[in-house]
């Protein structure tokens, strides 16, 4: 996918401009990146955009091992937003993810993050 196509994905997802959602993407791909083993990273990377894709490349580091919190934590420090709206673009730029990289690989990179992270990939349940 396009970078381009992606970003404006994830803005409409997270719904907010497309020039705020580029910081964002990378933002949650950097820390995405920073919480799987490279292997995993490194698989989902083809599946993005020429200038997406170097984000999910890491060398042999393990991963490091946080949680919710400092994920999103992360994501809004480098972002430069709150903790909703990184919470929000987490969300966005993971389901675009989801249906970009294909349910089996992106299952088997997610299986390395606890659930409450996992969850952010899942669609919310719309109201009665």
């Amino acid at each position: 996918m396009a970078e381009l196509g992606f970003v404006d994905k994830v803005a409409a997802r997270a719904g907010i401009p497309p020039a705020q959602a580029r910081p964002l993407t990378e933002a949650v791909l950097r820390t995405l990146t920073e919480r799987l083993s490279g292997g995993e990273a490194g698989a989902l990377a083809p599946h993005l955009a020429d200038e997406l894709s170097p984000l999910l490349v890491k060398g042999a580091e393990p991963p490091e091992a946080f949680g919710y919190d400092e994920f999103l934590r992360r994501v809004a420090d480098r972002a430069g937003i709150d903790r909703p709206a990184a919470e929000r673009g987490a969300r966005a730029v993971l389901q675009t993810m989801h249906r970009v990289v294909g349910h089996r690989e992106f299952e088997d990179a997610l299986a390395q993050l606890p659930s409450d992270l996992r969850a952010l990939a899942q669609p919310l349940p719309h109201g009665p």
